[in-house]
């Protein structure tokens, strides 16, 4: 399929942009008018883009039937303030009722049954069962359009941070495990971050790796080696030496893989790539190498 978003109803465009990049975090913002009455609203147009100073951005966008404007977007640009509340999997059912479009100054906590908590250094209340909550002041909103489906940039400053205690590791730092964040796909569809949905990638080293054209072509044309895993063997920073593969051959898994399939050079390749494959879902990158360069 190839679009052209000139040529192609909001509505659909939409459904289309939201349906592939994703997921996207959720920023339960809550506001205030100037009139005290209080609104909690999700929006996945959200990130954070600065740490110093620490800086989140979320969009309510301008609606496409009849091209209004949130009363998300009406309280902060009157205000000048937003608690962004954090999305967890125990609250999901409540974030999507508070979601609802009722009339302006109706009090989404009180519908949800959310918990209102007041800020330390904003007007807007924070919710009481968010894991994570972040008082901050908006700094500006940037229009990107008049039209419907137009969305409106809100920059937000950190001012305060509030983190449940229970969803920390022991270094003080949050745990995936603990956090059971939520994220919006594309229609009615979420995604949650526990269990089999979270995988670990230790980054790039510090120092260059090789890459990716710099590994055998024997071993880049395995019929058992993904793109993830070149990618990862492409990160190592040097290519073991002959001597180290020599010393690893006399490994027992090595010398029996050998001892088996002596005869049988496809087989014993399929094996050494398959074993090299599991060296790397534990992190053994160098085993990994030194098992593929066996046979090279």
């Amino acid at each position: 399929m190839r679009i052209d978003p000139k040529e192609t109803p909001t509505g659909k465009l939409h459904g289309l942009m939201l349906g592939t990049i994703a997921p996207r975090p959720i920023a339960f913002a809550s506001t205030i008018d100037k009139q005290g009455n209080v609104n909690l609203s999700p929006y996945s147009f959200f990130n954070v883009f600065s740490s110093n100073p620490p800086t989140l951005i979320f969009s309510p966008a301008r609606r496409v039937r009849d091209n209004t404007i949130k009363h998300t977007l009406e309280n902060a640009l009157e205000t000048k303030e937003v608690v962004i509340n954090i999305v967890s999997y125990p609250i999901v059912e409540q974030m999507s009722l508070s979601s609802t479009e009722y009339e302006k100054g109706v009090n989404e906590f009180i519908k949800s049954g959310l918990t209102q908590v007041a800020s330390e250094h904003v007007k807007p209340p924070r919710v009481g069962e968010a894991i994570a909550a972040y008082e901050c002041k908006v700094k500006e909103v940037i229009a990107l359009g008049d039209q419907g489906g137009a969305g409106n940039l809100i920059i937000c400053e950190v001012l305060l941070i509030h983190i449940k205690d229970e969803v920390l590791d022991d270094s003080g730092m949050p745990d995936p495990f603990k956090t059971d964040l939520v994220s919006r796909m594309g229609g009615d569809w979420y995604c949650r971050a526990n269990g089999e949905a979270i995988f670990e990638l230790p980054k790039p080293n510090k120092n260059i790796g090789i890459g990716y054209d710099q590994i055998p072509e024997a071993i880049r044309n395995s019929l058992v080696l993904t793109g993830n895993n070149l990618g990862r063997l492409g990160n190592i920073e040097k290519i073991p030496d002959f001597d180290a593969v020599k010393e690893y051959s006399d490994s027992a898994v090595i010398v029996e893989i050998f001892e088996r399939f002596k005869n049988d050079g496809e087989s014993l390749e399929y094996h050494l790539h398959t074993l090299a494959q599991d060296l790397l879902k534990e992190n053994k990158l160098e085993e990994a190498w030194l098992t593929l360069l066996q046979q090279i």
